[in-house]
C-alpha cells in the first residue's frame, strides 16, 4: 500500500505544481471492493490535496470500486455524499460537465458496466455468456454514441469561439488493448468493446481505465491507457509505469484542440526475475546461482526478487536455499526460489518397438542409444540380471 501512496503522491505532486485544471482518475482506486478504514482515508487525503489546490477531480467508478450486491454504496460514493467541492463521481454513463479553474471539460462517464444493469432478463435467459456479452458490447456502443451526439457546445466566458473539450473517460477492455501474458486477464467472460466505438470525432481524448499496462492506439481520437501506477506482480515485471499529462486548447476548433498528451513515469518498484539454467553434470547447481545472483546485484537493491532454477533430469535438485537468501539480501523481499525439474526424453530405440523386447535386450538398446561406456554396460547390466532375477 505504501509503494502505491508513493506513486500516487508523485502523480498529485505534479499536478499541483504543474498547474492542472483536471485530475482524472478512471477507475479502481483500491485492490479489493471493501478497503479498510486506512486505505480509505489515504486516498481521500490525496484527493483532499488536490482540491485544496484547486484542481478539479473525476473520479471514474471501475470493476474493483463496485460492492459484491446491487443497491450497497461503490467505494467513491462517499464524495458526493459528504459534499466534497469540485469532486465528481461518474459512477453512471453519462455526460458531466466539470468546472474548472480554467473553464468547463465535458467528461462523457463509461464505468464498468455490469451485466445486471444491461442485461434485460429474457437476454439473460435465452443468451450465453458470449451472446450476453455481444448485447453489452451493443448498448455501450449506442450509449457512446448518444452521448457524443449530445455533447453541448458549451461556450467558453471569454467570448473565444471554442467550446468546452470533451474527454471520454472508460473503464474496459477494447478490441486492441495488449494485456499482461502471465495474468491471464483476457477472460472469456469480459466483454471487449470494439476500438471503433471509442474513435468518435465529438471526443478530444480518450482516457481508459481496466488494463495495468500502459498503451495508447493513435487513431483519429487518441485512445489512452494510463495503466496501473505501480507493479502489481511478476506479469508487469519491466512494465513502465506512470500517468499521462495533456494539454487541450478550446479555442481552437474541434479536433485540433488536443495540444499534447505525454507519458510521465513514476518511481515504480522493481520487480526481478533472475532465472538459472543448470547444465547437465553440473555438481553444484546452488553455487551457479549464487554467480547468476552476483550478476545481477546492481538491481536487487529494494527489488522484489524470484528466483527460478531450471534443472537437468538427472541433476540433483538440492538447492542451498540459506546461502540463495544471505545472497539476496539487497532485496527488499524474495517472493520465491523455485526448481523446475526438465522431463527426461525418452530415447528412440533405432526404430525398435520396446514392447516387443525383452528387458535386458531393451536395456542394451538403451544404452547404446546414449552411448554407455563397455565398462558401465557391464556393471549396469550385472546389476540388472540380479533385479530380474530376484535377487536382492
Amino acid at each position: 500500500m505504501e509503494d502505491f501512496l508513493r506513486a500516487l503522491d508523485e502523480t498529485v505532486d505534479y499536478a499541483i505544481d504543474w498547474g492542472a485544471s483536471l485530475f482524472l482518475f478512471c477507475g479502481d482506486a483500491y485492490k479489493s471492493r471493501d478497503p479498510s478504514q486506512t486505505q480509505q482515508r489515504e486516498f481521500a487525503k490525496r484527493i483532499a490535496r488536490l482540491v485544496k489546490n484547486r484542481v478539479a477531480v473525476f473520479l471514474l467508478v471501475g470493476n474493483h470500486d463496485l460492492p459484491h450486491a446491487r443497491g450497497l454504496a461503490n467505494s467513491l460514493d462517499i464524495f458526493p455524499t459528504l459534499g466534497v467541492g469540485n469532486v465528481a463521481v461518474g459512477s453512471s454513463a453519462g455526460t458531466h460537465t466539470i468546472e474548472t479553474r480554467d473553464g468547463p471539460v465535458q467528461v462523457v462517464a463509461l464505468p464498468w458496466a455490469t451485466r445486471s444493469n444491461l442485461v434485460a432478463g429474457e437476454d439473460f435467459r435465452l443468451n450465453s455468456i458470449e451472446g450476453i456479452n455481444k448485447v453489452i458490447e451493443q448498448k455501450l456502443t449506442e450509449i457512446i454514441k448518444a452521448e457524443a451526439s449530445a455533447l453541448a457546445p458549451v461556450r467558453l466566458a471569454d467570448s473565444r469561439n471554442g467550446a468546452a473539450p470533451a474527454i471520454l473517460a472508460g473503464h474496459l477492455t477494447h478490441s486492441l488493448a495488449t494485456l499482461s501474458t502471465e495474468r491471464g486477464l483476457y477472460l472469456s467472460q469480459d466483454y471487449i468493446l470494439p476500438v471503433g466505438a471509442l474513435n468518435d470525432p465529438a471526443f478530444d481524448y480518450v482516457a481508459l481505465g481496466h488494463i495495468h499496462k500502459t498503451q495508447k492506439v493513435e487513431m483519429a481520437v487518441p485512445i489512452v491507457y494510463a495503466g496501473s501506477l505501480q507493479r502489481m506482480d511478476f506479469s508487469e515485471e519491466g512494465q513502465d509505469k506512470g500517468f499521462y499529462a495533456l494539454e487541450l486548447d478550446p479555442g481552437k476548433e474541434k479536433g485540433n484542440r488536443l495540444l499534447s498528451f505525454e507519458f510521465r513515469p513514476v518511481k515504480a518498484r522493481r520487480f526481478l526475475t533472475i532465472e538459472v539454467k543448470i547444465q547437465a553434470g553440473d555438481n553444484d547447481p546452488t553455487a551457479a546461482v549464487l554467480r547468476e545472483i552476483e550478476r545481477k546485484n546492481e538491481l536487487l537493491s529494494d527489488a522484489i526478487v524470484r528466483v527460478r532454477v531450471h534443472l537437468p533430469a538427472d541433476a540433483g535438485s538440492d538447492l542451498r536455499d540459506g546461502e540463495i537468501r544471505k545472497a539476496l539480501k539487497e532485496a527488499r523481499q524474495v517472493a520465491g526460489i523455485s526448481k523446475e525439474i526438465e522431463s527426461l526424453s525418452r530415447p528412440r530405440l533405432s526404430g525398435l518397438t520396446p514392447e516387443g523386447l525383452a528387458p535386458m535386450a531393451a536395456l542394451r538398446e538403451y544404452m547404446k542409444v546414449n552411448n554407455v561406456g563397455a565398462d558401465r554396460q557391464k556393471v549396469l547390466l550385472e546389476y540388472a540380471g540380479r533385479l530380474i532375477s530376484g535377487e536382492q
